[in-house]
């Protein structure tokens, strides 16, 4: 079959696939354009999910006549001259237009500013239909009508109209955050209006505008710096977490990218600190030297290529780890939150029988329930002259013998600690501490099981931990494959103060175990260990895995729900959380402790 050369429409067409997946795609494109063209002001306007309309607005830098009709051709670009090795505009090929061209019905109607006048191109599946001097304000819109109806076999593969209209809205969320100086407003008649101020140089605002106000109380600063490579942002407290990957934004010079590399680093940075399933909230800006990062990867270019990934990988995994390490031991704001929720009297879990009637005359003191007790006149109440007559009544008791006084405990004064001063204990299992100005409710299995962890950790690099010698040792009977994996790594757990041998072909013996554990269910103990080993599916990868080994032996020697504490106890608990960093969540993530503050406390009835 002879070689032929493709007709320009074709190739268009063919560009069309890679550049412009979806709706959202070209949204992202021309945002980019108005971006690079420094627009201050950018409208969205959809209808069928970005199919049917999709018009860009902005207040840039416009285009001339003859700009307009090179900007429809293929490869012809303002932002690059020879090189690709300096790239610091959003956009750079020159495909995004002749694309959306080739299969859509696409206009651009520009000026300049200061320019008496406008131009506008019109092109359809390819054809140049008209370039005309128009009437416009300065800068440029872009409307794409009809997306794919040259191509409707693409129109196939879209997903529903509401799919494809939340597709671009998450695109002009990441552009709002990249690019906090711009205003952005989303409307159509597929959606509601929605608009994100500009909020200058205050990042975290336009963050709250996007992620929420609950993600500015909840977020930890970030600025690291290594080898020229720098990382600012904000990442969330572990407690604060969300069901998946979508609140996690990451940015290479100001590009939102989508890079594995990167949401690979976030996972890692909060490893045994999130739980399974569940992600954390983080928006990461990565500044390099445009020649260090290869953003000429993906047509679409949401992924990039760095010259040293290590390099970036440790930069966030560290300034990750450090931020939390200083300020990640908080509890979430969503926990009280969620605690009013429920108490509140809309709420699910309070549903009081009273309520209030509407008053039917004026508050004043002296009407009001709640008024100090004046002696009354009429010689009744609580007078000394009306009590007399029961002066010679025995107290009311419910005991038949004589009550044998408390002795009391000594108070500790909650302004002296962050975590304040165990004041009762609920259900055997909850610690209420009183704080200066509010109170924290503490899970206390969750919380010393974090405690034990640390304190193994911190046993694996530096020493071996002491162990316990069981007067009887405990025989647990396995299977000889599961045997034959727990002996592999003998002397790793003989690191962690559990000793082992083998006791017969399907049997191991227990001699020792940690110490700090104290009694400890050494069966259940084995037994996890060696479910956990055979589900990695290699022994080799223990040693790698010794964290996670500790941490299941953490959980399984930690203060117990239903177990009562005393005040010293719950004091001593609450004083070594204070010490010991990473103790704001258990070893599965889940936050050991609530906070409630007292302006909370005094919504709940109404005094605020």
């Amino acid at each position: 079959m002879a070689i032929k050369q493709l007709s320009e429409t074709l190739i268009n067409q063919i560009a069309a696939g890679e550049v412009i997946e979806r709706p959202a795609s070209a949204a992202k494109e021309l945002i980019e354009n108005a971006l690079d063209a420094g627009a201050t002001r950018i409208e969205i306007a959809t209808a069928g999910g970005g199919k049917a309309l999709l018009r860009v607005s902005d207040n840039g830098s416009g285009m001339a006549q003859a700009d307009l009709e090179l900007a429809v051709r293929r490869h012809c670009t303002s932002k690059i001259s020879d090189t690709l090795e300096d790239i610091r505009t959003l956009g750079f090929r020159g495909e995004a237009l002749p694309s959306i061209g080739s299969v859509a019905k696409l206009s651009i109607a520009s000026r300049r500013p200061g320019s008496d006048g406008g131009a506008e191109i019109a092109v359809s599946g390819g054809r140049v239909l008209h370039l005309r001097p128009v009437a416009a304000n300065p800068g440029t819109i872009v409307e794409v009508r009809d997306l794919f109806f040259a191509t409707p076999a693409r129109l196939k593969f879209l997903k529903t109209e509401k799919a494809e209209a939340a597709a671009i809205t998450e695109i002009v969320k990441r552009m709002a955050i990249a690019f906090p100086r711009v205003r952005f407003v989303l409307s159509g008649s597929d959606r509601a209006t929605l608009e994100f101020p500009a909020t200058g140089d205050d990042h975290l605002a336009r963050m709250a505008q996007v992620l929420g106000n609950e993600f500015k109380d909840n977020a930890i600063e970030l600025d690291a710096v290594r080898e020229d490579v720098s990382l600012t942002g904000f990442a969330g407290v572990p407690t604060f977490n969300r069901g998946n990957s979508a609140h996690q934004y990451a940015f290479v010079n100001g590009r939102p990218v989508q890079d594995k590399l990167i949401l690979s680093a976030i996972r890692g940075a909060y490893a045994e600190t999130i739980p399974s399933g569940r992600y954390p909230v983080a928006v990461l800006s990565i500044t390099l030297d445009p020649a260090f990062v290869d953003v000429n990867v993906h047509p679409a270019k949401s992924d990039v290529r760095f010259r040293d990934p290590g390099l970036v990988r440790g930069l966030i995994i560290g300034a990750i780890r450090e931020a939390l390490a200083r300020e990640g031991d908080r509890a979430a704001t969503t926990g009280a939150d969620g605690m009013l929720r429920a108490f509140s009297p809309g709420g699910s879990g309070f549903q009081p029988a009273w309520r209030p009637s509407a008053p039917t005359a004026p508050w004043t003191p002296e009407a009001s329930l709640s008024r100090p007790y004046q002696p009354s006149t009429n010689g009744y109440g609580f007078g000394e002259r009306p009590q007399a007559a029961f002066d010679g009544l025995a107290v009311p008791t419910a005991r038949a013998e004589t009550a044998t006084p408390i002795e009391p405990v000594r108070m500790e004064e909650p302004a002296r600690f962050p975590l304040g001063a165990a004041r009762a204990q609920l259900h055997e299992n909850y610690i209420v501490a009183q704080t200066d100005d509010g109170l924290v409710i503490v899970d206390q299995h969750a919380a010393h099981e974090r405690l034990v962890f640390e304190e193994m950790r911190k046993a694996l690099h530096s020493k071996r931990l002491s162990s316990q010698v069981l007067l009887i040792p405990e025989i647990v009977d396995l299977s000889e494959e599961d045997c034959d994996r727990l002996m592999v790594f003998a002397d790793e757990l003989a690191e962690l103060g559990l000793a082992i041998e083998r006791f017969g072909p399907g049997a191991i013996a227990v001699r020792e175990t940690p110490a700090m554990l104290g009694e400890v269910d050494a069966q259940g103990l084995v037994r996890q260990l060696a479910d956990e080993i055979a589900e990695w599916d290699t022994a080799s990868g223990l040693a790698a895995k010794l964290e996670y080994v500790a941490a299941t032996m953490a959980c399984h020697g930690s203060v117990r729900s239903g177990r009562r504490l005393r005040p010293e106890e719950m004091n001593a608990l609450l004083r070594q959380m204070e010490a010991t960093p990473g103790s704001g969540q258990c070893n599965h993530g889940r936050p050991t402790y609530i906070e409630l503050k007292l302006s909370d406390i005094e919504r709940l009835f109404g005094r605020s």
